[in-house]
């Protein structure tokens, strides 16, 4: 049995209504012949440090162990799904988290790697995902970052999967933006983030 974790975030200053959270449970429910048979779970994390720090080793260590790790986290100035493919080891000092703390340092592992990449099939992702989805590799300097990099630090060979994606913000007004421009609706976030999970699936039984 293929074991998934899902997770998001929390609201935070400027976000009090954060769509990665909803969108990790809404994925966790969906109903579809290609999940049949795979056990999922949603975790969301309150959009702070010390909560990855200390929900995020607890959720790798549970029995049995997810073979997928799929994140998600809002990026207020983007307007497509993407895929990271890194981690920086750099944290901003100065954006305090949802608890008021800033980091003291600027980098998340002194005297670490300057990345860490991730180890899923981006471009079979990207592929699945469709037009709305693009490839990143700036996952930023904040809790989405941060998270990607703490997960990919639990990968032991080539499991679990571990894949952090940027969603942008779900209004709930019409933009006015042109139609090319405008972002994706939650219900095409939710049928693109079914497709990077279903492609998941299949890359993690090869």
């Amino acid at each position: 049995m293929v074991r998934v974790l899902i997770t998001g975030f929390g609201p935070f200053s400027g976000a009090p209504f954060n769509p990665s959270a909803a969108l990790a449970k809404a994925l966790v429910r969906r109903r579809r012949p290609a999940f049949a048979g795979i056990e999922r779970a949603v975790h969301v994390f309150a959009t702070t440090y010390a909560s990855v720090d200390r929900d995020l080793p607890k959720l790798f260590a549970q029995k049995p162990k997810p073979d997928i790790v799929l994140m998600f986290g809002v990026a207020g100035r983007r307007h497509q799904l993407c895929i990271e493919t890194r981690a920086r080891n750099a944290v901003s000092l100065l954006f305090p988290d949802a608890g008021g703390h800033r980091p003291r340092h600027g980098v998340i592992k002194l005297h670490g790697p300057a990345t860490l990449t991730g180890n899923a099939p981006f471009a079979r992702l990207a592929g699945a995902a469709g037009p709305r989805a693009r490839l990143s590799r700036d996952a930023g300097r904040y809790l989405c970052n941060y998270v990607y990099w703490r997960g990919l630090e639990q990968v032991r060979g080539t499991r679990p999967l571990v894949q952090f994606v940027h969603i942008p913000p779900v209004g709930t007004k019409p933009q006015p933006r042109r139609r090319a421009s405008r972002p994706p609706t939650f219900a095409q976030l939710l049928k693109a983030a079914e497709a990077l999970l279903i492609a998941l699936i299949a890359a993690s039984r090869r």
